[in-house]
């Protein structure tokens, strides 16, 4: 017992890893900033905190009314409300993202307690998609990223709603219980630590988890600035399938929080905005965080349904939105 509490005295923490380097900075400030007096690392630098810091009280704001949600507001509350019939259902679950916001993260949990409560695979999937998207966090941080062009808010919320309701009938439709997880669908107790200790633990937990990949989204715009060349970029805009194609398969495998995407989109400079649209409709329905969650939540048998069903039907609904709202701009 005595070696193991002195092992874990001895282990290097983040904190300390932290200190150390900061520690690092102030001492070697001189050699460091000779070191990275790089014109490239220079803009490089400036896009990342440029992102990060526009992005930041929007993400912090996502993660305190997720919190707020998942703490005082029960599931059953939206399952009073639904109608009965899951084709009239599905929109209202649909709708319900823009007064009950949260991210990516917590609407998949969410999602899984309104089923083990009875509501409708397809109305919890349909909110699922909806929680995250058409919020007003959301649409407020897409109206800041691109100042001077309402169109991309209204052509966001379309594309995305339209996204969940759609999905949500076609599952309604075409889907199976039995691909669910048997966990996925059996009712669980309700937890008993606390209003406070949940929002708390809510948030914290939502804001490492996003945090973490905002900074990721912050590092890959400013390598996409920096060490694509803008020619490539410039030639894969003029092509607008391939823009559609390329952004739909990056808004994937960068998993960012919806809370925050729109900033680098917004940083695509060289991209037309129909691209960098489709973009926005299909990171909060479907990326690599989301599928992994999916799969730990819902099941395998699932996640391999619905992923490709979702990327598809985001793609298809924000093409059609995008011509609808900012044509081939």
């Amino acid at each position: 017992m005595t070696t193991i509490v002195d092992r874990d005295k001895r282990r290097i923490t983040s904190v300390e890893v932290l200190c150390a380097l900061l520690v690092i900075a102030l001492v070697g400030h001189t050699w460091l900033a000779d070191l990275l007096d790089v014109p490239a690392l220079r803009t490089g630098a400036t896009v990342f905190v440029a992102v990060c810091a526009q992005a930041l009280p929007f993400l912090v704001l996502g993660v305190l009314i997720s919190g707020a949600i998942a703490a005082f507001v029960p599931a059953k509350a939206l399952r009073a409300v639904l109608p009965r019939n899951p084709v009239l259902a599905v929109p209202v679950a649909g709708a319900a993202g823009v007064a009950l916001p949260g991210c990516e993260c917590a609407s998949v949990p969410v999602a899984r307690r309104l089923m083990q409560q009875g509501v409708a695979p397809s109305v919890a999937l349909a909110f699922l998609l909806a929680a995250p998207a058409v919020n007003p966090v959301v649409l407020v941080a897409t109206a800041v990223a691109f100042p001077g062009q309402p169109e991309m808010v209204a052509a966001r919320f379309a594309g995305s709603l339209a996204t969940a309701i759609t999905t949500g009938w076609l599952w309604a439709k075409f889907g199976k219980n039995s691909w669910f997880a048997s966990k996925a669908l059996t009712r669980l107790p309700e937890q008993d630590g606390g209003r406070w200790p949940t929002f708390a633990e809510t948030a914290r937990h939502d804001l490492v988890e996003a945090g973490g990949f905002l900074v990721l989204g912050g590092i890959t715009a400013a390598v996409l600035n920096v060490a694509v060349p803008t020619s490539l970029l410039s030639a894969v805009g003029g092509n607008m399938v391939l823009g559609v194609v390329v952004l739909s398969l990056l808004a994937v495998v960068l998993a960012l929080c919806s809370e925050a995407d729109a900033f680098v989109a917004a940083s695509l400079t060289t991209m037309p905005l129909l691209p960098r649209l489709v973009f926005l409709v299909v990171g909060p329905a479907v990326d690599v965080k989301l599928i992994a969650l999916q799969v730990g939540t819902f099941g395998r048998s699932f996640a391999l349904r619905f992923a490709p069903l979702t990327f598809a039907v985001a793609i298809t609904c924000g093409v059609i939105a995008g011509a609808v709202f900012v044509g081939g701009a």
